[in-house]
């Protein structure tokens, strides 16, 4: 029993302060013995294990046999664990994976870390990431995570240490401020995630060197080496500011849009709910998105390679493949990317957008439009700048049949499906360009928001709405609509029957055998289960020795954040009202776990901005401010819910103890939203004519101005004037007479249930690897998107994530997301040095008359590609619709 009991040294850590607390393992679990991180771990025999997993350790260990065992390309699988056998239960200790095998409890089996035959038969077919033949217990089933993350871990380590702290509110500060201050500004410049990651190792090491080791008030100033915990806690402080709160979008239309500067204390706790609200429905989520090994999270690889490589961690996963080290091919890499960024991003900036058909005849539109990358369809298809190439996401990241499932819907929608509604000038879209951001009104002219706006009250004045004109898409910019509305409703019949309450609907026999209501019923309901039972793989064995963050801090967080954001409502004039904003927080929380489980499998997040912005149209129709607070609380809730869990399988992949995790990310928040809030104040206060599109600064607001334009589009003119009865966007394309997209909610829900029959009928289809919510969201970036940031992006994807993976898996295990992150970090850097170097002095006059006027700068704007030149257009006078 006393066993069972923490001691006085654990009850007298939980009342330090959580920012400097060390991080010892739970009461009833033993610690490992601590080693260095730089140097291979070594895996002794387990007793007990088969010979095939003897065989393998062997090899890891890199002991002599007679065979020679590549630790990545053999058959990891234990014999008791292949399909056609009946498993074992595993009974592994979870303070070590060296540690041996714990005796099963007596009339009781465990099976919390073993798969079933019927279990990996299924996840062989619904999860297409997951490896049968290497259920493993001391790696990942999961090959992208074998060779991205070490599969042991040091508890001495320190983590939560003054250091870190210092360091990651500085970064937070530093990166909020900065990238703030640039996302005003057109061309923009961001540092990212990577880039931060890079930017804190020299600083962390430079710490090391010169800070003198001292122990004040009973903190140590210099704890030793800067390890890779601290590495990842201070990176993760420093992304947080890496991209803008959307809530200073708000901020910032009020006071551009509607001419309302309201107090400082409003905006600070507008931008602090919306940012924070969203981590308590994280918290809660986070035991289904981050323990179970299934929720892999791809691009948290990435960052997860790069740590390893620049800390010089050796693991199994990592293969025996000889060659230049990670460090070296790393290096090279990061190298030719900043030096090669130079040639598209200023030299020659045509190879960017490599649209050579509309070069050849740049006054056909046809041409302009099928081949064209700025307002055309992109068939052009190469570029050589991996900016745009990973504008969307890096394509090493991302699973090859996810990219596919993507193609899938760029190929119907855009090649097929916008070209055809547009030359059949369905919507009236011949009088505008084909793709766009822009609303037109109906002489062809861009939509003039001011003629239908009340001045006092920025609400609708229907009368002059009526006297002036109805608002008009392009074809691809409502094609993005309706495949939101695709999006949101295959994603409910998609993953509705993970909820629990859905058992009780099954009858006994149907449960037991296993047949499904609805598409993805099985493997979902099997991933309930197992993340119910706490199924754990090697990391969250490890972990499992960390304190995890009290239930009662989520809630505390989210009890404060909602009094922030009521305070916001009932004493401005916002015109939301508390009823509203408890249902934008339910859509958020009804999506946040089918929305998690898909971004955690395929790398592409489903959106709720549109679908938000349609309901509040209606729900509080004419109030613009109400309707983008309504769409930031139901929208960035799960965004930020979905940042905070990508955060928290990142500390759990690197090992970093949950509630520094927790603190950190808080912390880090409000300090880079106030950064971000202080900066803009200033901008506003002492840049002239700021957000005007003439402001010689080139501070125009492109973001804000298309938040502006979205809020008078959803929240003045509102949707009863476009997708009710009688209105444009109402009916079906090319059947019914209005032509429009509200009918895409039924096909959107039917879609899942159609393929469920199909795959019912015929089981062993290729058609189990379609996902609709991924291919309906998954192009949710057009515009601004456009092909040249896809076509190429499905190219490398291909390349590398399916023939390489395939044929050289040692190298794809050693190199694939090292490449990533070294093009990545390295195109970032290399955007940066060009932007403050060349483009930001001198008010961007460096190079005006020579390099900037020669013919590969040019050429790809002297074409009707780059003018946005219609099909059609009017005479003076004449009108459309």
């Amino acid at each position: 029993m006393a066993a069972l009991l923490p001691g006085t040294n654990y009850l007298a850590f939980l009342l330090l302060p959580p920012f400097f607390r060390a991080s010892p393992p739970l009461p009833g679990f033993a610690r490992s013995h601590p080693q260095s991180p730089s140097t291979a771990h070594t895996y002794p025999p387990i007793p007990g294990s088969s010979s095939t997993t003897r065989r393998r350790r062997d090899a890891m260990n890199g002991s002599d046999s007679k065979e020679d065992i590549n630790a990545l390309d053999y058959d990891l699988r234990d014999p008791e664990k292949s399909l056609g056998a009946s498993p074992a239960p595993s009974y592994r200790a979870l303070s070590s994976p060296h540690s041996p095998p714990a005796p099963a409890p007596e009339n009781q089996a465990d099976t919390s870390s073993t798969y079933t035959a019927h279990d990996s038969a299924i996840l062989s077919i619904f999860d297409p990431n997951f490896d049968s033949s290497s259920v493993l217990e001391d790696d990942s089933p999961y090959p992208e995570v074998r060779s991205a993350v070490a599969n042991f871990d040091d508890p001495e380590m320190p983590a939560s240490t003054f250091r870190a702290w210092v360091l990651g509110i500085f970064w937070a500060i530093l990166i909020s401020g900065m990238n703030q201050f640039f996302y005003f500004r057109y061309p923009s410049v961001a540092i990212g995630g990577l880039v931060a990651q890079l930017l804190v190792f020299p600083i962390g090491r430079a710490w090391v060197r010169l800070c003198p080791s001292v122990t004040v008030f009973g903190v140590q100033m210099n704890p030793g080496p800067f390890t890779i915990k601290e590495h990842v806690l201070v990176t993760i402080m420093a992304s947080v500011g890496a991209q803008s709160a959307y809530a200073t979008d708000i901020v910032a239309v009020q006071r551009v849009y509607y001419n309302q500067a309201w107090s400082f204390a409003y905006n600070w706790m507008l931008v602090m709910s919306t940012q924070l609200i969203g981590f308590s429905m994280g918290g809660i989520a986070r035991r289904f998105l981050v323990a179970p090994p299934s929720m892999i999270w791809p691009n948290t690889l990435v960052s997860c390679a790069l740590f390893n490589t620049l800390h010089s961690q050796t693991y199994a996963g990592i293969g025996p493949r000889d060659g230049l080290s990670r460090e070296r091919f790393f290096l090279y890499a990061f190298v030719a990317a900043i030096i090669w960024y130079i040639v598209p991003g200023y030299l020659f900036q045509a190879l960017s957008v490599f649209s050579w058909v509309c070069w050849i005849w740049p006054d056909n539109v046809k041409i302009n439009q099928i081949f064209g990358y700025h307002s055309g369809l992109g068939f052009s298809l190469i570029t050589l700048d991996w900016n745009q190439i990973a504008f969307i996401g890096s394509p090493l990241a991302t699973p090859w049949w996810a990219e596919a499932n993507v193609m899938i819907g760029f190929f119907v929608f855009y090649w097929f499906l916008t070209p055809l509604l547009y030359y059949n000038n369905v919507w009236h879209s011949q009088y505008m360009p084909i793709s766009g951001l822009n609303a037109y009104d109906n002489t062809g002219n861009p939509y003039d928001v001011s003629r239908v706006v009340n001045p006092i009250d920025a609400s609708l004045n229907l009368d002059a709405y009526k006297a002036y004109s109805p608002l008009y898409l392009p074809t691809a910019f409502a094609m993005s609509y309706g495949l939101s509305f695709l999006s949101i409703t295959s994603t409910v019949t998609h993953g509705t029957s993970f909820i629990s309450v859905l058992s009780a609907l099954l009858p006994a026999t149907a449960i037991k055998n296993q047949q499904p209501i609805i598409h993805f019923y099985r493997p979902i309901r099997l991933q309930f289960g197992r993340s119910m039972r706490e199924q754990p793989d090697i990391h969250a064995r490890l972990m499992s020795r960390y304190p995890q963050v009290p239930e009662w801090y989520y809630a505390c967080l989210f009890v404060v954040t909602f009094i922030f954001a009521c305070v916001c409502i009932e004493l401005w004039p916002s015109g939301m009202t508390i009823w509203a904003l408890i249902v934008a927080l339910l859509i958020s929380v009804v999506y946040v776990l089918p929305i998690g489980m898909i971004q955690a499998v395929t790398n592409r997040q489903v959106g709720l901005n549109v679908i938000t912005e349609l309901i509040v149209g209606f729900m509080i129709p004419g109030k613009p401010n109400a309707m983008m607070i309504f769409k930031t609380y139901g929208y960035i809730t799960m965004s930020q819910a979905m940042q905070f869990t990508a955060d928290f399988k990142l500390g759990h992949y690197m090992k970093v103890p949950p509630r520094p995790m927790f603190w950190c990310q808080v912390v880090a928040t409000v300090i880079a939203g106030t950064a971000q809030l202080g900066v803009q104040s200033w901008m506003f206060s002492n840049i002239t004519d700021i957000c005007d599109r003439n402001q010689p600064n080139n501070f125009t607001c492109a973001s804000t101005q298309v938040f502006g334009t979205a809020s008078i589009i959803w929240g003045v003119i509102g949707p009863g004037l476009q997708f009710t009865k009688g209105q444009i966007y109402y009916g079906m394309p090319l059947i019914d007479h209005s032509h429009g997209l509200t009918f895409f909610f039924l096909i959107g829900a039917a879609c899942p249930v159609i393929l469920w029959l199909f795959t019912r009928r015929y089981p062993n289809t290729i058609l189990n690897y379609l996902n609709f919510p991924l291919i309906f969201s998954g192009v949710g970036s057009i515009p601004p998107a456009t092909a040249v940031n896809y076509v190429p992006w499905a190219i490398i994807g291909f390349i590398f994530q399916y023939v390489v993976r395939r044929k050289h898996f040692s190298y794809w295990a050693k190199y694939n997301y090292v490449l990533s992150a070294a093009l990545d970090a390295g195109t970032g850097i290399g955007l940066i040095m060009v932007f403050f170097c060349l483009q930001y002095p001198l008010d961007g006059n460096i190079g005006r008359n020579t390099i900037q006027k020669w013919w590969g700068n040019r050429v790809y704007k002297d074409t009707l590609d780059w003018k946005s030149t219609p099909l059609r257009k009017l005479t003076d006078g004449d009108t459309f619709g």
